[in-house]
């Protein structure tokens, strides 16, 4: 009779195990809001849209980004010089990694073996090698007053980099960590954004009303077009379906579509409050914005083009992310 009790339970417990994993797996994956004047990520229940919990991290959390095996997504905490491995799922911290030099904003390279910051206070990029599970400095290189936003071509070949205090655009070869040119843009230059075909680069300018669009296909970067979207055009994040691609007006409070395959503005929603970074649900249908100055994640219906929810978060809202996100091209 004792084995018998201590096998169902053994058996029980393997049903609960197995009941909790496949409720995980079923249940959607949380939204982070990174609360960049408080150190730490707000975490909302996509379902409820209340804040679960908040997890601690370091000073000035900006950006984050998932890793390459789709594992961990990484808080680069500017202010710490650190950098935080989150559970996408689970929202748990996996590790802490010190010893990385003012990461205000973060990016992997498709192929999967670049990893790359860009340090906002200490003017200089840093390109390191990827092996999976650590970042190993291969070079830092110094730049013009205040790198801002990364992009990295399909083919893994350009990082593109905004210098937003001095007016530049700077590209640099990930093979030889040489920089291949640096060219004038408008005010204030914040997000960058780059085509599937790796032809045009569009380039928010947070001091004016627009974005800047420029061939890349050759040797120089070449404007080609200025598109008006509203005063304080900032951050970038594409719709999913190959053609589309929002950008936040911080001082409009506006957010406008852009159709990248016909370089015209096709829609303008309301982005309340200082609208900073965004995530595009994957089913298409929400914008999750982060709208700075309110401490708010704003819920932007995409068809009826309205605000339907406003979720209180931390302090200055920076970064949104969830691994339930649409396409990024």
């Amino acid at each position: 009779m004792i084995v018998l009790y201590r096998f169902s339970r053994y058996l029980g417990l393997l049903a609960l195990c197995f009941y909790q994993m496949v409720a995980a797996a079923q249940s959607p994956a949380p939204v982070f809001v990174l609360n960049s004047l408080d150190g730490n990520v707000s975490v909302i229940d996509p379902l409820t849209w209340t804040e679960t919990k908040r997890i601690p991290t370091g000073k000035e959390p900006h950006h984050l980004y998932l890793t390459p095996d789709e594992k961990s997504v990484i808080v680069a905490n500017a202010a710490s010089d650190s950098l935080t491995f989150i559970d996408p799922r689970t929202a748990k911290i996996q590790r802490t990694v010190s010893g990385i030099l003012d990461p205000y904003q973060l990016r992997f390279s498709p192929d999967m073996k670049w990893f790359v910051t860009a340090a906002n206070r200490l003017n200089h990029v840093d390109i390191y090698r990827w092996d999976g599970l650590n970042a190993t400095l291969a070079k830092r290189i110094k730049t013009g007053k205040t790198p801002s936003h990364l992009w990295i071509d399909s083919k893994s070949s350009t990082v593109w980099v905004s210098i937003q205090d001095s007016d530049e655009l700077m590209a640099i070869d990930l093979g030889t960590q040489a920089v291949k040119s640096v060219t004038p843009v408008g005010k204030m230059p914040a997000d960058v954004f780059g085509t599937p075909d790796d032809k045009l680069l569009l380039v928010g300018l947070t001091a004016s009303d627009g974005v800047e669009v420029y061939d890349i296909s050759g040797a120089q970067p070449r404007l080609v077009k200025k598109l008006p979207t509203g005063k304080g055009a900032h951050a970038f994040r594409a719709l999913g379906d190959r053609k589309h691609v929002l950008v936040s007006n911080r001082v409009a409070n506006t957010i406008s579509q852009i159709d990248y395959t016909s370089l015209q503005v096709v829609a303008e929603f309301p982005g309340p409050s200082g609208p900073d970074c965004m995530e595009v649900t994957a089913d298409g249908k929400l914008i999750l914005l982060a709208s700075r100055w309110a401490k708010k994640l704003t819920v932007v219906d995409i068809a009826t083009r309205k605000v339907i929810k406003q979720v209180p978060v931390g302090k200055s809202p920076h970064g949104v992310w969830t691994l339930d996100h649409a396409p990024r091209q």
